[in-house]
């Protein structure tokens, strides 16, 4: 770099090239590639440091000062931003300007040392005019931000590397807990909880196709639904609590009832309009997006994951189509304000937009660094159309909402005018009301650009009647048919979706919404939830879980605890209160709070078996082990009886194992434990059997044939089985007894129609297909756990099939040798192929390996994240892909040393 330039160094690498042609030759502008150290590993800590660093790489006697070390696989960034910065006159940190972007400046400046003077550049869009004008309106670094996400970090591992063992002993290894994890764990195992508690309730209506007719020709219907009888109200589904009870007093019909009031009101085939009732009213638009509000409406209307809404919306302001995508802020600069009204005008005429721009209060508990709305880039905004050659699909659809959301938001009000009419039947004496209501908009305003989408509701909540209804009089006589009572019945609450979760972790306080994506995301890998559609299931893990975490550690997982320790960093951002002490109170504990390590070192006795039970009925209890969940029955009428275990089929979500189901599942007969016939070999019985991981074949010795249905070939418990002696102690010498042979059964095979002379070849596996004449090398077939392979000494090719097992031939085994180990017959492998990659300068192909699609330009391997749809792949996003794992360095190889010391001392 020539002596003069100014480095600007800024987080990601597709930043770089766009703000170097913006500010040209007199700047060199580099990337971190995101943080460029973090807290160390144990193994990291100098043995001097050990003792005061040593648990939490946080030495938490002395200010919870934390010890940060260079990641390995960031040293080579760190070399290239230090040999750059030898020839640099100024140093610019242009990360993102939120808490985590200038902890990351804060951490260059530590790591760097400058020694000529340092700047800190924000920008909130990358156009030419925004990136100019944050080079002429720089600041200094803000300490308060930066002692906020410190403490939030130290915060976190504190809770994670306190909590989290806590539930590997307990619950299940792999587990953990995290200050904002586990509340919104918390969240939906509570929805679910709801759900089995729900009592669900009937009530009845009447439905009513009522008609006008104009001198007996022209038509006009509208449906009409019962309201009242003899003046009092019916019963609707919102009128009932979630145990089937009403909350106050209406009318509930039953079916009988129902049914012969409906055929009164048929018979007498006419009613009369009572009254009618026309309100006006208006809509106003939202305001523009957040980034909370722009994943909800990502997730209702694009049905995008929160982090691939927000992964996508990265990329749009990184290629300067968007504002900053991280922002609590629903304010738009004037030069935005313009920019949206002037267009709307452009697009829907002189009314589309009130005199006065509109003006948005940020409503958000915990807002914080509100610069801007989320809205798209520049001083003139470019329509849809405009960028649709320039954007994947991903990005044009989010684009397209951004805009329209953006341009509603300076639109003018929506007006309409409601109309209600009631209509009254003389049933045989009974007093009928039905009502019906229209909407009908006069002005529909910002909606003609843009209507925000709905979460979804309970299935019992009554909507309201949204139809055109003809012109009508008090005193009209309608004519009525199709006249029908209706059974209705009452729903619990939906799920949470991603969506609205995210919607009542930002209204509860709870977190961050840029963390929020991530959030999800580590409970879905974690295994607490899994997805149906849309809706996020509790799985019987989060159960457990969320037992421990409220039964000894209450304080971390309640709402409003949760939701103060973000109003406690936001005023640490503000420079209110002091980072030590609040940290010294939150771990050490205070006069208004118990503190971390007090909990933690008095924990007592926590009984693990009770906290994975569940109980659903009498002698039934939901039990989650080592292998997931499944029902322990016992006999109430013979206690120390052996428990019997039945499994749960995959997929059953929580509240749908209700004590019938649960009978259900006992009283299904076993599948599997089918004798197929004996070994013409040696004379052992061949058996099926259904085990946790999937069906199998096995060889056994000779049973009792009174132990054998002739019906169903079911093997019974013999006298042999039920004299089975007791496992020997640990450490007691153990007898050489063989194991039975067993095998899987293919996919394409079912264990009620499997044969005998199909069981015998799956236990002969692996099968000899025969020698390579060149290496001598036996050539085998065989079946694993990522399908049928052929397998020549350490050389694996796949198999297309389960069925080639048993029927390829040495020669075409051979022919898929001499073809290349990636590709047949030379034709490439690769899904798409792309240009060559312009840090490699390799070609770039997609392929679809053993764990899914990924890019790779023959040096670096990128997964394609969950969510992202390969047909939309495109070469830039490829080229991101692969520089993010550049960044990353290759994965840490796994040490077996542990396991080496244990065995050494197992032997001594």
């Amino acid at each position: 770099m020539a002596k003069g330039k100014k480095l600007v160094i800024v987080e990601s690498p597709t930043k770089m090239k766009s703000i170097q042609s913006y500010l040209g030759d007199g700047y060199e502008v580099l990337s971190s590639v995101g943080h460029i150290r973090d807290l160390a590993d144990k193994r990291d800590i100098p043995a001097d440091k050990k003792e005061a660093y040593g648990k939490y790489s946080i030495d938490i006697e002395h200010g919870f000062d934390p010890y940060y070390v260079v990641n390995d696989r960031k040293a080579k960034t760190v070399a290239e931003l230090k040999r750059a910065l030898k020839d640099a006159d100024e140093v610019l940190l242009a990360t993102d300007e939120d808490r985590e972007g200038e902890a990351i400046a804060w951490h260059l400046l530590e790591v760097l040392k400058p020694k000529v003077p340092v700047k800190r550049m924000v920008f909130h869009e990358i156009t030419k005019d925004a990136i100019r004008a944050a080079v002429e309106n720089t600041r200094e670094l803000d300490q308060a931000l930066v002692d906020a996400q410190e403490t939030r970090r130290v915060v976190d591992r504190l809770y994670g590397w306190d909590v989290s063992p806590v539930l590997w002993y307990k619950v299940q290894q792999g587990t953990s807990a995290g200050r904002v994890q586990s509340a919104a764990t918390r969240l939906i195992v509570d929805r679910e909880r709801e759900r089995m508690a729900f009592v669900a309730a009937s009530y009845w209506d009447i439905e009513t196709l009522a008609e006008k007719r104009d001198d007996g020709s022209s038509r006009e219907s509208f449906s009409a639904r019962l309201a009242r009888v003899d003046g009092a109200t019916l019963a609707r589904g919102t009128d009932f609590d979630d145990k089937g009870q009403l909350k106050k007093a209406v009318l509930a019909l039953d079916e009988a009832k129902a049914r012969e009031l409906a055929e009164a009101v048929a018979r007498v085939g006419e009613a009369s309009v009572s009254n009618l009732e026309s309100k006006p009213g208006t809509r106003s638009p939202r305001a523009p997006f957040t980034t909370s509000t722009l994943q909800q409406e990502a997730g209702r209307k694009l049905s995008m994951s929160a982090k691939h809404a927000m992964s996508v919306a990265q990329r749009l302001y990184e290629k300067g189509y968007i504002t900053y995508m991280r922002t609590d802020s629903t304010a738009l600069s004037t030069q935005a304000v313009q920019a949206a009204r002037a267009q709307a005008v452009e697009l829907y005429g002189d009314k589309a937009v009130p005199p006065n721009p509109r003006v948005y209060r940020n409503n958000s508990k915990n807002a914080q660094e509100a610069h801007e709305a989320i809205r798209p880039s520049g001083e003139q905004f470019r329509t849809p159309a405009q960028v649709s050659g320039e954007l994947d699909r991903d990005e044009q659809r989010l684009y397209d909402l951004v805009w329209k959301r953006t341009l509603a938001s300076q639109m003018s009000d929506a007006k309409y005018e409601t109309t209600t009419v009631t209509l009254e039947v003389d049933a045989d004496g009974a007093r009928a009301e039905f009502t019906a209501s229209g909407t009908v908009y006069t002005f529909k305003g910002f909606l003609d650009a843009y209507e925000e989408g709905r979460d979804e509701k309970r299935a019992d909540a009554d909507k309201a009647d949204d139809q055109a209804l003809p012109a009508l009089a008090v005193g009209d006589t309608l004519r009525l048919k199709d006249v029908e009572a209706k059974g209705h019945t009452t729903t619990p609450k939906p799920r949470y979706t991603e969506a609205s979760l995210v919607k009542a972790l930002e209204e509860k306080g709870i977190g961050r919404p840029s963390t929020f994506a991530s959030i999800i995301d580590v409970i879905l890998d974690r295994g607490y939830v899994s997805k149906r559609g849309q809706a996020l299931v509790p799985t019987w893990l989060a159960f457990s879980v969320v037992r421990l975490l409220e039964q000894h550690f209450s304080d971390l997982v309640d709402y409003d605890f949760t939701a103060e320790l973000e109003d406690d960093l936001d005023a640490i951002a503000r420079g209110e209160r002091e980072r030590s002490e609040w940290l010294n109170e939150f771990y050490f504990g205070s006069d208004e709070h118990v503190g971390l390590r007090r909990i933690v070192d008095n924990l007592g006795e926590i009984d693990a078996r009770e906290l994975n039970s569940t109980r659903i009925s009498d002698g039934v209890t939901l039990r989650f082990g080592k292998y997931g969940p499944y029902l322990e029955v016992t006999d109430p009428a013979d206690p120390d009886a052996k428990p019997r275990n039945v499994n749960i089929p995959e997929g059953l979500a929580p509240d749908e194992l209700t004590a019938e189901k649960a009978r259900e599942l006992i009283e299904a007969p076993v599948a599997g434990d089918r004798v197929l016939g004996e070994n013409p070999a040696n004379g052992k019985l061949i058996v099926v059997k259904d085990g946790r991981f999937g069906p199998y074949v096995q060889e056994e010795e000779p049973v009792d044939p009174d132990a054998v249905d002739p019906a169903t070939g079911e093997v019974g418990a013999t006298d042999a089985a039920a004299e089975k002696p007791a496992p020997k102690k640990r450490g007691a010498k153990k007898d050489a007894v063989p194991k039975p042979r067993t095998a899987s059964l293919f996919k394409s095979m079912s264990p009620d129609t499997i044969d005998l002379e199909t069981a015998l070849r799956l236990l002969e596996l692996p099968r000899a297909v025969g020698t390579d004449p060149e290496t001598g090398d036996v050539i085998t077939a065989q079946n694993g756990r990522y399908g049928p392979y052929l397998k020549k000494g350490t050389d694996s090719r796949t198999l297309q099939g389960e069925q080639q097992i048993f029927d390829i031939t040495l020669e075409e085994a051979l022919a898929i040798y001499a073809q290349p180990k990636y590709g047949a017959r030379g034709a490439s492998s690769a899904l798409k192929e792309f240009e060559a990659d312009p840090t490699s300068g390799k070609p770039i192909k997609l392929k679809d390996g053993r764990f899914g699609p990924y890019v790779t330009d023959g040096e670096t391997n990128a997964t394609i994240p969950r969510g992202e749809s390969v047909d939309d792949l495109t070469f830039e996003r490829a080229v991101q892909l692969l520089a993010e794992k550049r960044a990353k360095g290759p994965a840490p190889k796994r040490t077996r040393r542990t396991t080496t010391t244990r065995k050494t001392a197992a032997k001594k």
